[in-house]
């Protein structure tokens, strides 16, 4: 979404958003003063310059005083930025409300909705480690995101940061291997598939003893799929659960062994020889029904690698991976403006599915 396109086709452009959206502004306390700055639109637009067309504050704000824009400098755009936090994230969460494409019919597994769950992190200039984690949601096929949290560097990832309803099927990969949040998604109606980790998710059979994973995957044959039933318990309930595997290719399984080596290497500590065969398999829990066979499964949690493309596009196609401000509210106002406009790329690619000679929507809903 280059600048002259903001500018060209503005209007179609905030044709996606609430229909309230411009009030919001003023009650939001994202334009307590017109000076400069005439409208909610012209402050939308300057914001999304900066952030979205990838302008630095001084472009921005140079290319809005030569089209007639607005008259301002770029420490004031900064100032208007860190004020408007909270309405750009109300702006960027209206987009998944009422949209004709959610929860589309016939998605997979009878028409439940599957939703993919990871977290990328955010770097500010200068800095070494992570400073901000946005944690992402996508549905599939459609890809369309419908939820997003921005944390700081202390928000871990877990299923509980989700809103999950009767039916949802989450997949996420060993970081989301955490008792409380695959117990949330099952106390919500949903069910989970998620790559297990075995130091820190201990199963049990149905006899309520500790299982070994070791054991039940050397009896798997070649490379077909098993499944076995198994069981976590988080206090003092037993969920029920499935543990679904497959032997990696003998290529894939060595690229996994020396991965690990590197890891241990790093560490200065050496692997044990369980861990070096663990290596050699794919294994996932899921609480879904056991009429979705282990093959599917396998398949349904091979799709979480959408999610990890789509970050890729994030960060290589909007920059969402450095982040040129300093101080958390700016900061944080940068971000919801980076998802916003991924957010309106979407429902212009939804939009543009459904063929209109003149391009765009006559009705909002």
């Amino acid at each position: 979404m280059d600048a002259d396109t903001l500018i060209r086709e503005w209007e179609i452009i905030t044709g996606l958003l609430p229909a309230q959206w411009q009030e919001s502004a003023r009650s939001m306390g994202a334009l307590q003063r017109a000076r400069n700055v005439r409208d909610a639109s012209s402050l939308l637009l300057l914001v999304l310059l900066h952030a979205a067309a990838g302008l630095s504050l001084r472009q921005a704000v140079a290319r809005a005083h030569r089209i007639g824009l607005a008259s301002i400098s770029d420490v004031a755009l900064l100032k208007r930025m860190r004020g408007a936090g909270p309405w750009l994230h109300a702006l960027a969460s209206s987009l998944f409300e009422g949209s004709p494409f959610r929860c589309a019919p016939g998605s997979g597994l009878g028409g439940r909705r599957i939703r993919v769950v990871d977290a990328t992190t955010v770097t500010e200039p200068g800095s070494t480690g992570t400073d901000w984690r946005v944690h992402y949601v996508l549905q599939l096929p459609s890809l369309e995101c419908d939820f997003f949290e921005v944390t700081d560097p202390s928000g871990g990832e877990t299923y509980k940061r989700l809103p999950v309803r009767p039916g949802d099927v989450i997949l996420g990969d060993r970081g989301y291997c955490h008792r409380e949040g695959v117990a949330h998604v099952v106390d919500s109606g949903g069910d989970a598939i998620v790559r297990l980790n075995a130091n820190s998710f201990p199963l049990v059979g149905p006899d309520g003893a500790a299982i070994d994973l070791l054991p039940l995957l050397r009896t798997l044959t070649g490379h077909e799929p098993g499944e076995w039933t198994v069981g976590f318990t988080l206090d003092k309930r037993t969920y029920s659960a499935r543990l679904c595997g497959v032997r990696k290719s003998t290529a894939a399984a060595q690229q996994a062994r020396d991965r690990v080596r590197r890891n241990a290497r790093k560490e200065k500590k050496t692997p044990r020889p369980e861990t070096l065969e663990l290596a050699e398999y794919i294994f996932v829990l899921t609480t879904l029904p056991p009429d979705v066979t282990a093959p599917d499964v396998l398949e349904l949690y091979r799709a979480r690698w959408q999610v990890e493309l789509a970050f890729k596009r994030l960060k290589s196609l909007l920059g969402v991976g450095h982040v040129p401000k300093y101080d958390p509210e700016s900061a944080r106002a940068w971000i919801y403006a980076k998802l916003l406009a991924v957010l309106l790329i979407e429902r212009l690619s939804q939009e543009a599915r459904f063929f209109s000679p003149w391009g765009f929507a006559l009705y909002r809903p």
